[in-house]
């Protein structure tokens, strides 16, 4: 019984890491930082598309390879030792299945959407790459402005 309560708090010990390794990222593609000067982009700019280029988008991860294999990981773990030592060896084993398991899922994953990459000189003479899922009318040599990460004809 004992053994069994042990098993229970790593496990969700385990889980508590795991939660705290996730990434909430408000913007769903990258970042927007701008290229040469690490622009901000909440601020609105104009400026003029020096190119666009089609880029690959990030490969996401669900989390699910994550979650089997940190409980794969933990039960593998709590097979070796005994009392403190089988603790250890099930947290270390639910964290390296974790890992392990969400490398994967990330690998088995297609890659991720296209994108494209507009790439700006913006009136104050700072360089800018905007990445988003649509170049819509946007051509090379239009005169565009920034708003919220986004880039709209002028």
């Amino acid at each position: 019984m004992n053994a069994n309560r042990k098993f229970i708090v790593a496990l969700l010990a385990t889980g508590a890491l795991l939660t705290g390794c996730a990434s909430n990222s408000s913007q769903p593609y990258g970042n927007n930082a701008g290229y040469g000067s690490g622009g901000s982009t909440a601020s609105a700019g104009y400026g003029v598309i020096e190119s666009i280029q089609v880029v690959q988008g990030e490969n996401r991860t669900s989390g699910a390879g994550g979650v089997l294999g940190g409980v794969v990981g933990a039960l593998a773990g709590s097979q070796i030792g005994s009392g403190g030592g089988r603790t250890a060896a099930t947290v270390a084993g639910g964290l390296a299945g974790a890992v392990v398991g969400n490398n994967v899922e990330k690998n088995r994953n297609a890659p991720g959407p296209e994108m494209y990459q507009i790439n700006m000189r913006m009136d104050n003479g700072e360089y800018r790459a905007v990445n988003q899922d649509s170049a819509y009318d946007l051509r090379v040599g239009n005169r565009v402005r920034i708003v919220d990460g986004r880039v709209y004809r002028y």
